[in-house]
């Protein structure tokens, strides 16, 4: 009953971004009709959701998920396509989890810094995904204060064995690696990597499904039915589950009572310029990703087809920008003068889920109701690890599950009105910090 995925198509349904247009295959699942029971359904076709579909449909499950427009919609396929070592919220953490973890939080955290990465290396491998991976990352200092930053992350990653993958540049090595002025120094990150997200997503899903998982597209949810027989319900259908996990991150409003005030919508620019052909090996002649050290930075990396993909600011009202372009062409040129003038082929938005406290919030809302949500720009290794910590929870192994739903979240009464507002008198706050620092 279950499409398979079909031939690329034109992708008015989607965003209209670089990734919708190099997709390798468009997505034909059917809308929810009729009844479907089920051990797990799960909301969302994001990388939370098709990643926790994967995990669980390895260990044996029976998986629907359900998305209310097409599987990789939302953030999962709008983002910078980096895969990096950085956790939101990581401090936070630290601080949060050393109740429960006590000396061992530093070796936990650390480790759940790269389980993301291997997560995606082996799915790539073992369901032929093609998305573009590489590796190759650069952490670049505007500062003398960011140097020092790079230089107790250099000596962390040293004294925990990954010396032989990292390497700190001043700004001699950074001109070897990049034809620009801008940086004082860098951290070269060879674990590190970068792909076309919403390949990923989709090559995911169709791993899902070929493990028996059923996928519905354009099949919102209306209603979460709580209870010893929990169930969603579209205007269509119903599925019938054990278990539901609600993995829609900031697009959904369900279960407002308990989810109302605890994540807000920021609003990321990005933009593809055209091809840029040789000129794409003399920038960035080791194809690497790269961001700074900002609070609010600027971050970028080559596509497959040597265009530049650069992304930067933040909106905090929850409202797209009028024109992407503009606002991200000054970065283009003060990062790369030589493109001055380049012309911009694609330009678009994506609505990250943003935290107060930037720790990923899980938690149940009811006995057999779960949720996951909360990634604060660092979406794509962060979901996978997160994928497979719902996984082990829904299948009895809750330690991992326990120590992040144990984290007090903050929630903002009246979220809807002050939320943004508040997040945005937040990172003005940040921003005058970068200045003095």
């Amino acid at each position: 009953m279950n499409a398979i995925s079909q031939p690329v198509t034109p992708a008015a349904e989607r965003c209209p971004s670089y990734y919708s247009a190099t997709l390798n295959e468009e997505t034909a699942y059917p809308t929810l009709q009729g009844q479907v029971s089920v051990d797990v359904v799960i909301i969302g076709g994001g990388f939370t959701g098709v990643a926790s579909a994967v995990e669980l449909a390895e260990r044996g499950l029976k998986v629907a998920i359900v998305e209310a427009n097409k599987i990789g919609w939302g953030a999962t396929g709008r983002n910078g396509g980096q895969v990096t070592g950085s956790l939101s919220g990581d401090e936070a953490m630290r601080k949060q989890m050393r109740n429960s973890l006590g000396e061992e939080v530093d070796d936990f955290i650390w480790h759940l810094r790269w389980r993301g990465h291997q997560i995606i290396k082996q799915r790539v491998a073992k369901y032929a995904i093609d998305c573009d991976l590489k590796h190759g990352h650069l952490h670049a200092a505007m500062k003398p204060a960011h140097m020092r930053e790079l230089e107790a992350a250099y000596a962390e990653a040293e004294r925990r064995g990954m010396g032989a993958e990292v390497t700190l540049l001043d700004s001699d090595g950074v001109h070897n690696h990049l034809a620009s002025d801008l940086y004082c120094g860098a951290l070269k990150n060879s674990r590190n990597m970068h792909l076309h997200p919403l390949n990923l997503c989709i090559g995911e899903a169709r791993a899902a499904h070929g493990l028996g998982a059923l996928i519905f597209e354009h099949s919102p949810v209306l209603e979460i039915i709580h209870g010893a027989n929990p169930a969603v319900v579209t205007a269509q259908g119903r599925i019938d589950a054990k278990q539901v996990l609600l993995a829609g991150d900031v697009y959904h409003k369900l279960e407002p009572k308990k989810l109302k005030g605890m994540i807000f919508p920021a609003m990321g620019g990005i933009v593809t310029t055209q091809p840029l052909g040789e000129l794409a090996g003399e920038i960035n002649p080791q194809d690497l990703a790269v961001y700074d050290c900002r609070f609010v930075l600027d971050y970028y990396r080559l596509t497959a087809d040597k265009r530049l993909l650069f992304g930067g600011g933040c909106n905090y009202s929850g409202r797209d920008s009028r024109d992407i372009a503009a606002e991200l062409r000054p970065g283009i040129e003060r990062t790369f003068p030589q493109l001055k003038g380049v012309a911009i082929d694609f330009q678009w938005s994506c609505a990250m889920g943003i935290v107060v406290n930037r720790i990923p919030q899980l938690g149940k809302l009811s006995d057999n109701v779960w949720y996951c949500q909360g990634y604060s720009g660092h979406g794509i290794a962060t979901t996978h690890i997160m994928g497979e910590i719902m996984a082990k929870a829904l299948t009895g192994t809750l330690q991992q599950f326990d120590t992040f739903a144990a984290c007090k979240q903050i929630k903002v009464p009246m979220g809807d009105v002050f939320g943004n507002p508040m997040l945005a008198a937040g990172m003005w706050y940040y921003g005058l910090l970068e200045k003095l620092r």
